[in-house]
């Protein structure tokens, strides 16, 4: 879908993106991370040339960018950034028709699609539609932002560090509506964050930069199993790295049978959840609900201690 070849840009002799090759799949969510300086925003916003490479092309579904006018290129791809940028003066649904109308779209589609989205993002449009962007949460605000990047029905979405204002529980609570959103519209998403959580948990694929340069693009797995090099590894810390692989597998296969009280666990929750859940409440196990409620068996805090350390050896 989208093929970024020997992209680089340097400011004088600055050397901020320095030849970067990436290949990105249709449908895919890849996390671009890396420490501040590394390049990645640079990187990110060559992509729908708001920052002209120096050298190398991007093409997306095999058109070079650079056969587009900047402006036109931009109403095709979608961009959310942290703090979501709403116009503060336009109402919710002003702002998320905002590239439908630049497009020319007609009233009733443009109200049709606006409607469309506030409620896939949970609000409703009767509701929020005609407020402004001060009388919604931080968590709202958000959402909307997302909904104004889909409005025109983008193959391409970029995000910036989309929920890094946000608190931990809402933060956590947008990243799955974004996965669930993601799935259902099948829209190519290239996401920034410092978030090692949230590019583990979301991303089907994580590049790493370091100094301007791509030094590992691999799964979840991979990086967190193998990384390429030891900024790659520092990057997700060497103590935390077991616990970031348990929220990628879900308690299902560590499901045994037995009794044990006490809320239960849903057996599609992450391990890492089903972790804390122990923890917190300190029991040695839990039992395990299938989609429907019915008992699974239980998951006990032994096994979820032994996956943990089976994947940090």
């Amino acid at each position: 879908m989208i093929t970024i070849e020997r992209l680089t840009k340097r400011y004088d002799d600055d050397v901020v993106v320095d030849d970067v090759s990436l290949e990105i799949a249709e449908g895919a969510i890849v996390a671009v991370v890396g420490a501040s300086g590394s390049g990645k925003t640079t990187l990110l916003r060559m992509i729908n040339r708001m920052v002209e490479p120096t050298s190398g092309r991007v093409l997306i579904a095999g058109e070079d960018t650079r056969a587009t006018a900047p402006h036109l290129l931009r109403r095709s791809i979608g961009y959310a950034i942290q703090g979501h940028g709403l116009f503060p003066h336009r109402t919710i649904a002003e702002n998320v028709a905002t590239t439908p109308k630049l497009l020319g779209w007609d009233k009733a589609r443009i109200e049709a699609r606006v409607d469309e989205l506030l409620s896939l993002f949970g609000l409703e449009p009767a509701i929020y539609g005609p407020r402004r962007p001060h009388q919604l949460s931080g968590g709202q605000q958000q959402r909307v932002g997302v909904a104004r990047a889909l409005a025109a029905f983008p193959r391409v979405l970029l995000m910036d560090e989309p929920f890094g204002a946000l608190d931990p529980i809402v933060r956590a609570k947008a990243q799955a509506d974004l996965r669930a959103i993601q799935r259902k519209l099948g829209v190519t998403v290239v996401l920034v964050t410092h978030d090692m959580d949230e590019a583990t948990s979301l991303a089907d694929r994580i590049a790493i930069m370091e100094r301007g340069r791509l030094v590992q693009e691999a799964t979840p797995v991979e990086v967190l199993t193998h990384p390429a090099t030891q900024f790659a590894a520092d990057m997700f810390g060497a103590d935390e790295r077991p616990f970031r692989l348990l929220s990628l597998k879900s308690v299902a296969d560590l499901t045994q049978p037995g009794e044990a009280g006490g809320e239960p666990i849903a057996a599609d929750a992450d391990r890492r959840e089903a972790l804390a859940a122990l923890l917190w409440s300190g029991r040695a196990a839990a039992p395990v609900t299938g989609a429907g409620g019915e008992r699974l068996g239980i998951v006990t805090l032994a096994r979820l201690v032994e996956a943990a350390a089976a994947k940090a050896r």
